[in-house]
């Protein structure tokens, strides 16, 4: 199955952010037609209204697989659309959870380069916009969380795109090991740290973990 951009969805309109901890949240995301222009700070047309936890360069554009997204509709007994999980991109043949960090994709032809930096981390915001019992602890379990991306070269995106990786990191550090940090080895998370595609939150998040395992001893 060819890896593609199935969809590009950008912030239909700001809601109540009810559970969360703002008053608004640009979480509802829909699908938009033609090309849109990506630069350092996500979509054009899209909003980055709580730039702290759910914004800036490190978290540009977030990206959710039409696969797992069918999987959670199988659970959930409905239909879950492009852009209900909050994703600028949904995307078929990606593998998600299994991409690793630092790892960049060319998507289309119009120049646009992608890395893959961090999974997602379901917050209270995401809980009130499903409105799932236990939805964060649903979710995690179940460890699919998507990527968020940094946009290393700027250009545009649009709906059947071809994804294709053309870095990938060494270390393994898969998006899905990420989302787990606890189960992965001191050893490979230390590689993961020397290399410059982890950086940022990310990092920060390695370095805790592991102080926290030092404490621990």
């Amino acid at each position: 199955m060819p890896a593609l951009v199935t969809s590009v969805n950008v912030v239909h309109a700001l809601i109540p952010d009810g559970p969360g901890d703002l008053d608004r949240t640009a979480i509802d995301k829909r699908g938009v037609d033609g090309r849109v222009q990506v630069g350092p700070l996500g979509l054009r047309g899209d909003t980055q209204y709580d730039t702290r936890h759910h914004g800036g360069v490190e978290m540009a554009v977030y990206a959710y697989a039409s696969e797992d997204a069918q999987w959670w509709a199988t659970e959930l007994g409905y239909d879950v659309p492009p852009g209900r999980f909050g994703e600028n991109m949904t995307t078929t043949g990606v593998d998600l959870t299994g991409a690793v960090l630092g790892e960049r994709w060319r998507v289309g032809n119009d120049g646009l380069v992608l890395e893959v930096l961090s999974p997602r981390i379901p917050c209270k915001t995401f809980q009130g916009w499903m409105e799932e019992p236990r939805w964060v602890k649903r979710f995690t379990e179940r460890g699919m969380p998507g990527a968020y991306l940094a946009v290393v070269m700027q250009g545009t995106v649009g709906r059947g795109d071809r994804v294709e990786v053309v870095h990938r990191p060494e270390h393994g550090v898969t998006i899905g090991a990420a989302f787990k940090l606890r189960q992965v080895g001191e050893e490979q998370l230390l590689q993961a740290l020397g290399d410059p595609g982890v950086y940022g939150r990310m990092a920060k998040a390695i370095r805790r973990d592991l102080a926290a395992r030092s404490r621990n001893r």
